[in-house]
């Protein structure tokens, strides 16, 4: 008589995506266990998964992404981007598509799965990250919840309605969420093959980065030609960044809608604006300067989220390779007189630049600082420093 077959098994999953809409997807759970309610988004990044998910401009979302073997090279403890690790900042969910692996990699101290644990990031995996992106690019970026239980229990009904009950990122202020407790003096200069990170101990120039949840890179690029860089919170009043006499002022990126967060900011921006102080922003930052100057922002259907997005600079003619993070936008139809568009998003055709003409005061969409990403644009430093300089009787340094 022969054996009898052992019945056909599936693995309970433990974790599910719920989206606002109701549709349930089922995976895995790793990371942290427990549930997070955010916006579903995409990047298209096929490196530097650390630095994304404590990039603090992701505060509020769930990165989804697109690349599927994520966690291979484990986790260490430079490839972060948010000041203060302890806070958190930064991304509260993660969907992937392929089990994390054992890590591979030299540099790597704890694999991914027990980092997320220490973040406090729940996260899942086996899930069709290409069906998901699917979604969100014919729907928009959809709210969501992300619960993680290894008992493979969860209360659906209750999650359907926190989903949808969730208000989503318009007119939502993150940026006090992230921002610094209090000033600091950042010296940290850029990562160099088997040294590490460097300090910046002669500075020729001090440059005030106001915190809207601001990345380490741009610091250590700013300390790296020459700069002392003081950070600020994002509250911080024009006359208590005036009264540090800074050289230079940065608008640092940041999560959240524009809007809210300029409620309280682009007083101090106008402020600064009437000083011959150079200024320069990036993303968040960039925004609230183009607020600023009587500009708009709308909420972008799906975003812009990876490490492969070509811009070009109008001022060059050249078209670059640039890392993206952004679900809001400025209309570029909005801008006034005497704000010129720099830069143009050579997928959709959107603002990601802008210069106030005859003023040393020019902002991007984009990150040049990359990390993760391509450098193509980190000649944008070194054009904010030579303003610096030109106002110092210095020499300009060579953009590229």
């Amino acid at each position: 008589m022969a054996e009898a077959t052992a019945p056909w098994s599936t693995e309970a999953p433990t974790a599910i995506l719920v989206l606002a809409n109701g549709t349930v997807i089922e995976g895995r759970g790793l990371g942290a266990t427990g549930s997070a309610v955010a916006e579903v988004c995409f990047n298209t990044a096929l490196t530097g998964y650390q630095e994304i998910l404590t990039d603090p401009s992701y505060a509020g979302q769930i990165v989804t992404f697109t690349f599927p073997h994520i966690g291979n090279i484990g986790t260490n403890d430079e490839d972060i981007e948010d000041l203060n690790p302890a806070a958190r900042a930064g991304a509260v969910g993660a969907v992937f598509k392929a089990d994390v692996t054992n890590p591979s990699s030299f540099r790597s101290s704890v694999d991914l799965d027990q980092w997320l644990k220490r973040r406090g990031i729940v996260a899942m995996s086996g899930v069709d990250t290409r069906a998901l992106t699917a979604l969100i690019r014919e729907n928009g970026a959809p709210n969501a919840i992300i619960a993680h239980a290894p008992d493979g229990v969860f209360d659906i009904d209750d999650l359907k309605k926190r989903a949808a009950a969730w208000s989503g990122l318009v007119g939502l202020d993150l940026a006090k969420e992230v921002t610094s407790g209090q000033s600091s003096v950042w010296r940290e200069t850029p990562w160099v093959w088997d040294e590490g990170y460097g300090e910046q101990d002669k500075p020729s120039m001090h440059v005030v980065a106001i915190d809207y949840g601001v990345k380490r890179n741009i610091l250590r690029l700013l300390a790296g030609l020459g700069a002392k860089v003081t950070i600020v919170p994002a509250t911080t009043e024009a006359d208590d960044i005036l009264a540090l006499k800074p050289d230079g002022i940065f608008l640092s990126n940041g999560p959240g809608d524009p809007a809210a967060t300029g409620e309280y900011a682009v007083p101090v921006i106008k402020d600064l604006l009437k000083t011959d102080i150079p200024v320069f922003g990036i993303c968040l930052g960039h925004q609230m300067l183009a607020l600023a100057l009587g500009g708009r922002t709308e909420k972008m259907h799906q975003g812009h989220h990876g490490a492969n997005h070509p811009v070009k600079d109008h001022t060059t003619g050249k078209v670059e390779i640039v890392s993206m993070n952004h679900g809001f936008a400025v209309d570029a139809d909005s801008l006034p007189e005497g704000v010129e568009e720099t830069h143009v998003s050579l997928f959709d055709g959107s603002n990601c630049g802008i210069m106030l003409t005859g003023r040393p005061v020019f902002s991007v969409q984009h990150h040049p600082e990359a990390s993760p990403g391509p450098q193509d644009s980190h000649y944008l430093f070194r054009r904010f420093v030579n303003l610096i300089r030109e106002t110092k009787g210095e020499p300009a340094l060579a953009e590229r």
